[in-house]
């Protein structure tokens, strides 16, 4: 839990989160501060009482049957032998975190000599406090022997204190402590183990966002990429075979030049509302500017200002469609036409212009399919068309056809070659 988490919760509780995630700090770089201060404590609360009391700065057990009982019952030791026993028992505190089955089996090793001896301290509350830390920070399979050692240890100060109390009443309170603190260190090491897996959870998380994230932006980089390509191939191919044909016309037929330089235009202004269209959604809406100027996606219906575009060009296109076309969604449409412009750039491109070619877009229930074959080059030189599988024309084809389970071929076909998309107008999960 963070500390923007905590300060929605209120001033005194955010207070004493940040609180506690600086001590817990504080511990993680000092460890041996707490357990000092554990082991200082204990000597405080436990053991300075019992050597005041032995050295008579605090004197006198009261009168009446029940302190003499208990001063009979126990022996006195020297201030020497408390000393060294009280050392025993709060001394290996100082390990409890880093070896709590050492530190618990020192304790209780101690603790049954000084019941040997029918010596009574109070300072035997370190066995309790280590059970407890044993249960907190040691393995789970020592407990049971833990315990097992605990009741016996247990069981002799019941013998011991029999004479004074009933043995079952000294062994229900002894075991009940006992209980409490091994039950408060496996509830603390529960939650502390959810706590553990929360954080795991959250971070995890986190990583699973972040490569959703990434995922995405490569996905639309991919989008945008095949859409430049689309654009600009299609258009720059366009203007290209435009200017060559009236850098040729200029001398012969003035006119046909005239024209031909107009179609440049056209062209590369198309291509630019193209471009600024493209681009002008990858930037961030801006409340102080107007949003870019959009337009519809092309869909079927533009195919044919794109023939006419490439017929400009020089290249003979026919084309022609069956079935219902138009009740293609616009995401098929886009995809058909993105295919058949990027089919007709390559054959103005490689078969140039004089060359024919066939365009047909037919839909036959749940199949579509594009069709574009060209004649091949007016005057062929006899050495083969190639296809660059790695370009990111038929890429970027393959790629748009895939979306809707279709697949891309291209091969030759005579002197030219045919390219033919076939598409899966089925409803799918994901499909756009």
């Amino acid at each position: 839990m963070t500390t923007e988490d905590l300060s929605g919760m209120g001033p005194l509780v955010a207070r004493l989160g940040r609180a506690g995630q600086r001590l817990r700090h504080a511990d993680r770089a000092r460890p041996w501060v707490l357990d000092s201060a554990v082991v200082a404590g204990v000597f405080l609360l436990f053991c300075l009482p019992d050597l005041l009391h032995a050295v008579g700065v605090i004197g006198g057990d009261g009168d009446g049957d029940g302190p003499r009982r208990f001063r009979l019952a126990f022996t006195r030791l020297p201030v020497a032998g408390m000393l060294a026993l009280q050392a025993g028992l709060v001394l290996p505190l100082l390990w409890r975190r880093r070896a709590p089955a050492v530190a618990f089996g020192v304790v209780t090793a101690v603790f049954v000599v000084q019941w040997s001896l029918g010596a009574a301290l109070r300072a035997d509350v370190a066995l309790f406090v280590a059970l407890y830390s044993l249960a907190l920070h040691g393995r789970l399979r020592q407990l049971p022997w833990a315990c097992a050692v605990a009741a016996g240890a247990l069981s002799l100060v019941a013998a011991r204190v029999s004479g004074v109390v009933s043995v079952w009443d000294a062994l229900f309170f002894l075991l009940s402590t006992a209980t409490a603190a091994l039950a408060l260190g496996m509830v603390i090491r529960v939650r502390r183990a959810q706590l553990a897996g929360l954080r795991d959870r959250a971070t995890r998380l986190e990583i699973e966002r972040d490569q959703r994230d990434r995922l995405a932006v490569a996905s639309e980089r991919a989008r945008v990429a095949r859409e430049m390509h689309d654009i600009v191939g299609h258009n720059l191919s366009v203007i290209i075979t435009l200017a060559d044909a009236g850098a040729y016309a200029a001398g012969a037929a003035p006119e046909r030049g005239k024209e031909a330089l107009h179609l440049i235009g056209d062209t590369g202004r198309q291509a630019l509302g193209e471009l600024r269209r493209v681009l002008g959604v990858l930037r961030e809406a801006d409340d102080s500017t107007a949003g870019p100027e959009l337009s519809p996606q092309p869909g079927v219906t533009d195919i044919d200002a794109l023939c006419e575009a490439v017929r400009a060009a020089g290249l003979d296109v026919v084309y022609r469609t069956a079935g219902d076309i138009d009740a293609l969604d616009s995401g098929v449409q886009l995809t058909v036409y993105r295919i058949a412009q990027e089919a007709l750039t390559n054959t103005l491109k490689h078969a140039g212009s004089g060359a024919r070619a066939n365009l047909a877009v037919v839909v036959e229930d749940t199949r579509l399919t594009v069709t574009v074959q060209d004649s091949g080059p007016p005057a062929p030189d006899g050495r083969p068309r190639t296809v660059n599988e790695e370009g990111h024309g038929l890429v970027g084809m393959r790629e748009r056809a895939a979306l809707y389970g279709g697949h891309v071929s291209a091969s030759p076909a005579g002197a030219g070659w045919t390219v033919r998309a076939d598409l899966d107008l089925t409803p799918q999960d994901g499909a756009r």
